[in-house]
């Protein structure tokens, strides 16, 4: 999986602020500079005045302003079990590489069998790794290769097959119901600063599955970059708290 930042809302902080100071101020803030929307913030400078105004909010629950900064992230081979699961937050726009017109001819199966095409799960190779609803009994090494074996073997044979009905004139769009539900998908993905902390709420906690949570918090490095002082507050002061933030 790889997650890249295709395009983003250039100072998305000060537009955080200047929609904020829209709604408690006199003058109009589009025919002021951003010193004198936030003159009367505290802190000794821009940046400091900023991470007051962006913190007061975030504690206070006041989430609207920080749905007027956008970005748009890039994510390359999750598999369809992690497209559905993050497909279900409907605030979040979406295009999603489409198995109707893009089909996988080409791809040698044993080429599967070493974990192309198909996202490999740790539990199918690692002996130690406990997901949920999983039994907690020691696992042997027969048990964990016969294991491996399987899964491999298995989404090796949907893809076989798969090539086999494209090769006797199935369209590819009834050809893919037999590739398995970790065949891998491209992403394009834009939501807000708010959708992005309640994705972060929902799927980078620790009852979220492995890979939509190692997706959301490849996200959340890139909002790091991008929105350093939302995302710094958002990680020390609300990441683990009891109450989630709504979409």
């Amino acid at each position: 999986m790889e997650v890249t930042v295709l395009e983003a809302t250039e100072d998305p902080e000060e537009v955080v602020c200047k929609a904020a100071r829209n709604d408690y101020s006199e003058e109009f803030v589009g025919d002021q500079s951003f010193e004198t929307t936030m003159e009367t913030i505290e802190g000794d400078s821009l940046t400091e005045k900023k991470e007051t105004l962006i913190g007061h909010l975030l504690d206070h629950g006041h989430f609207g302003p920080f749905e007027h900064p956008q970005i748009t992230f890039a994510v390359e081979g999750v598999s369809r079990s992690c497209m559905a699961q993050i497909t279900r937050h409907r605030h979040v726009s979406f295009d999603v590489q489409s198995m109707r017109y893009v089909s996988f001819d080409d791809v040698d199966p044993d080429d599967v069998r070493e974990g192309e095409l198909v996202v490999v799960p740790p539990s199918a190779t690692d002996p130690d790794w406990v997901g949920r609803n999983q039994r907690t009994d020691a696992v042997d090494e027969d048990a964990v290769e016969r294991r491996e074996e399987i899964f491999r073997d298995t989404v090796a044979d949907a893809v076989e097959s798969y090539q086999e009905l494209l090769d006797l004139g199935m369209p590819p769009e009834d050809a893919r119901f037999v590739l398995p539900i970790g065949t891998e998908v491209n992403m394009v993905m834009s939501m807000n600063a708010r959708m992005l902390m309640h994705v972060a709420d929902m799927r980078a906690a620790a009852d979220a599955q492995w890979e939509i949570r190692n997706m959301t918090e490849a996200m959340l490095d890139h909002a790091a970059d991008w929105c350093p002082l939302t995302f710094d507050h958002y990680e020390r002061e609300m990441k683990n708290r009891k109450n989630r933030l709504a979409p």
